[in-house]
């Protein structure tokens, strides 16, 4: 036969293909399917990067190989090395010349135009030479800085990845950890805490490190650096604490110059900007610092333990001088705590200089308040001595802009505390619309939640029993019970409506009222309206004197909650920046604050209207004839501690308080003066307050308050005999008979007192009259600070102002 072989494969496909396919090994005819064909195999032309990967299937073509990982360090790795070596190159080293050129802060009036000051920058430092610097202020910089200052590389890595993950995270920036790091933060002038300024800073400080000698450094760090007293520099501090030359100072004044660099702002015993910054604060600071800073340099043996046992004695320091004069320091310090805090720097940061502060001052209305208490000091005499001070603020109420504050008499004066931020004066009877409008909006325990009108009565008869929510006697912690007190000893009111007890201040109302209310219900309107929890006096936080106006706000604080109530229930945050400025660049953070609604607009204008009634017929009348519509409050304390008159327009709201400190004893005392007499609320606080809105909204419009409506729940019952209304109301005697008749309510309740008997009612649980202001006895000191007041510190008592504990209520607040 003729050979008979095997059965020719089809054309196009291995054995056993079918149609296109191909068997099970692919050939690489036309069909090119995998099959068992005899073709041989071809991989897939090879790719650069091999990812996902083409040898694997299903997810694992995405698992990335070791070699590939590598690859990916390496490349990573040598990038990074790349670009640091790019921005070593790029960077410069500081010139310590140069620092002499650097901008000053310029502060604008609220038109945007007018210059209002120029302050920081080239206007105080002096360059000298490392061998000007003696070496115990070197060896005193280094212990407290960086005690191996000499040894390192310039920089700490640590530190470094430390304040990078704070900045990371939102949490508290950091300046350099090394001496190196700081002279380059110093000379470095964008001081916005952002990641890429601290990654070119860090470039800065390798290479100063690695191309500066270590003298340099440090003469430039000493040179650079802000010691407060507006003093750039060694030269500069050493003239302004000490009034010598630098190669002069001591060991002790070189150790205290060396504590201040911890951070002027909290460390210069003059005081600095912000409530944690009072002179004694400070004073407190940095004493310890300098004790610290000693012992340390004998720690790394910087100094010897015998040299440093003869220095026992805190350096004196020459009295502090400024160029600012009048308002502008205080203008200024309320600016720069709000620029830097929205900017998210410190004071010491902003102080370098370069910034264009854009504030909302008003220079009319600044100028006329000064003008109103220079005025009123003249016309007072004698019973203005020079232990008396002011403060005052105004703020618009319709967007929160602080127009104008009264802080002092100036830097230029050597009074370095801003008396409108003081928060440690009392302010009286000017808390009694807080309890009203709370009482209004809230209600009371016996209304379920329903506000009361202005026209509810209470008792108010003097040396009457305050009763709790239960109708208990709240006791006075002797085994009797708390009798709150009026001004007026004796005096025998009976059932008057809140409306005139306001006109005519009238303690026991207000008392009864802030229990029936709830002590923390007032606490949270307070709040609503602007006044700051820090603020509360915590010694009477559950106390019936609470109501009376222990609690401390300062000026600017009380002038933006009475202008919640100007606004009709509308409250803004008061701020005092409209923007900032730097290298043509406009910073952000500082948009305008939004409206809240902080009282309901009918509960706000009701409140306006009894405190229109207050001026026009009470203890503010002395203001009746100003010409236009205004409202407000007196406010007199125990002692006569503190006198207030806070008031407003629909278009601007005004708090002027008045106090007498003594920097001696570090207390408030009597506001007698040399006359020996007291000054009250409706009078020297109003005088001003009067004086000041005259001149200062002179040229203005002026509209009137909205129409108040009548809302509410009228509570509490009239005497037998009809009382008259308000407006009918007679005058006190202003010399009562010492015969006074007897109440028209009970004083205290029976068996079949009726409940809606004011005599009767009560709130606050076991609540306790404070001691001191609506204390034991007959009250007395009220809150105590020196001059400057300090925020928290006590003259008497336990926590707070002075206050708590059990007794017979005070006249704080008083009918002034």
């Amino acid at each position: 036969m003729g050979g008979g072989g095997r059965r020719r494969a089809p054309e196009g496909g291995g054995r056993g293909g079918h149609g296109s396919g191909g068997g099970r090994r692919g050939a690489s005819g036309e069909a090119g399917g995998p099959g068992r064909g005899r073709g041989r195999y071809q991989p897939a032309k090879k790719r650069w990067i091999d990812y996902p990967r083409s040898d694997r299937d299903g997810l694992q073509r995405f698992v990335p190989s070791w070699k590939q990982v590598t690859g990916c360090f390496i490349g990573f790795f040598g990038m990074l090395v790349a670009a640091a070596g790019i921005a070593y190159a790029m960077v410069e080293i500081p010139a310590v010349d140069k620092i002499k050129d650097n901008e000053s802060n310029v502060f604008y009036w609220d038109d945007g135009k007018t210059q209002m000051a120029s302050t920081g920058g080239k206007e105080n430092r002096q360059i000298v030479s490392i061998d000007k610097i003696p070496d115990h202020m070197q060896d005193a910089v280094i212990a407290a800085e960086n005690a191996s200052f000499e040894t390192d590389s310039g920089v700490d890595p640590m530190g470094i990845a430390r304040a990078a993950f704070n900045m990371a995270t939102g949490g508290e920036t950091q300046g350099g950890s090394t001496i190196t790091q700081q002279f380059v933060k110093n000379t470095y002038l964008d001081q916005s805490q952002t990641l890429s300024r601290k990654a070119k800073e860090l470039f800065i400080s390798i290479k100063v490190g690695a191309q500066m000698d270590k003298d340099e450094i440090l003469a430039g760090y000493l040179n650079a650096a802000y010691y407060g007293r507006n003093a750039y520099g060694i030269q500069a501090a050493s003239q302004a604490y000490f009034g010598k030359d630098s190669l002069e100072l001591s060991l002790s004044e070189s150790a205290f110059l060396a504590s201040v660099l911890k951070g002027p702002n909290l460390y210069n015993p003059d005081g600095g900007v912000g409530p944690n910054a009072e002179p004694k604060d400070n004073r407190k600071r940095v004493e310890a610092r300098w004790e610290w800073t000693l012992n340390r340099m004998v720690e790394v043996d910087r100094l010897s333990a015998s040299e440093r046992a003869k220095v026992k004695q805190f350096p004196k320091l020459v009295d502090r001088k400024s160029p600012l004069s009048g308002q502008t320091g205080y203008l200024i310090d309320i600016a720069k705590q709000e620029a830097a805090k929205k900017m998210k720097i410190s004071i010491e940061d902003l102080d370098k200089g370069g910034y264009k502060i854009y504030t909302t001052f008003n220079e009319k209305k600044v100028k006329a308040l000064e003008k109103a208490v220079a005025k009123t000091r003249k016309e007072q005499g004698k019973r203005m001595d020079k232990l008396v001070q002011f403060g005052g603020a105004s703020v618009d109420p319709n967007s929160g802009q602080i127009k104008a504050v009264y802080g002092g008499a100036g830097y230029d004066k050597g009074y370095y505390v801003n008396n409108a931020r003081t928060q440690g004066v009392p302010v009286g009877s000017t808390w009694k619309p807080f309890v009203l409008a709370s009482a209004m909006e809230n209600g009371t325990y016996k209304t379920g939640g329903k506000g009361i009108s202005p026209m509810s009565r209470y008792n108010g008869d003097d040396n009457s029993i305050i009763y709790d929510q239960n109708g208990d006697p709240i006791p006075d912690g002797k085994g009797g019970n708390f009798r709150q007190q009026n001004e007026e000893d004796g005096k025998k009111y009976g059932s008057v409506t809140l409306h005139f007890a306001m006109e005519k201040s009238i303690n026991v109302p207000f008392a009864q009222l802030g229990i029936d209310v709830g002590l923390d219900t007032t606490r949270e309107t307070a709040m609503a309206m602007g006044i700051p929890e820090r603020s509360f006096d915590t010694g009477n936080m559950n106390n019936v004197s609470f109501s009376l106006g222990t609690s401390t706000p300062d000026a600017i604080s009380l002038s933006s909650a009475y202008a919640t109530l100007a606004a009709s229930g509308e409250h803004y945050e008061p701020y005092s920046v409209t923007k900032v400025v730097k290298d043509d660049a406009e910073r952000e953070g500082f948009q305008k604050p939004s409206a809240k609604q902080a009282l309901e607009p009918d509960v706000a204008d009701g409140v306006t209207e009894v405190l229109e009634n207050v001026v026009q017929k009470g203890t503010a009348k002395r203001i009746a004839d100003i010409g236009f519509p205004a409202a407000g409050k007196t406010g007199t304390t125990d002692d006569n501690l503190s006198a207030w008159y806070a008031g407003y327009t629909p278009e601007l709201s005004t708090a002027i308080g008045v106090f007498r400190s003594d920097p001696e004893e570090g207390k408030l005392l009597r506001i007698t003066g040399d006359a020996g007499d007291s000054i009250h609320g409706g009078e020297v606080p109003a005088q001003v307050w009067k004086d000041y809105m005259l001149e200062g909204t002179k040229g203005e419009e002026h509209s009137d308050f909205p129409d108040a409506v009548d809302t509410g729940e009228v509570v509490g019952k009239p005497t037998p005999s009809p009382t008259p209304t308000p407006s009918e109301e007679p005058e006190p005697d202003p010399t009562p008979s010492h015969e006074i008749p007897e109440p028209s309510l009970p004083v205290e309740p029976s068996e079949s007192c009726n409940q809606w008997d004011p005599a009767c009612w009560g709130n606050g649980g076991n609540n306790n009259g404070g001691t001191d202001v609506g204390g034991t006895d007959s009250g007395g000191a009220t809150g105590g600070e020196s001059s400057p007041p300090p925020t928290t510190d006590p003259v008497t008592g336990g926590n707070g102002n002075g206050n708590g504990g059990n007794g017979n209520g005070g006249w704080l607040g008083g009918t002034d």
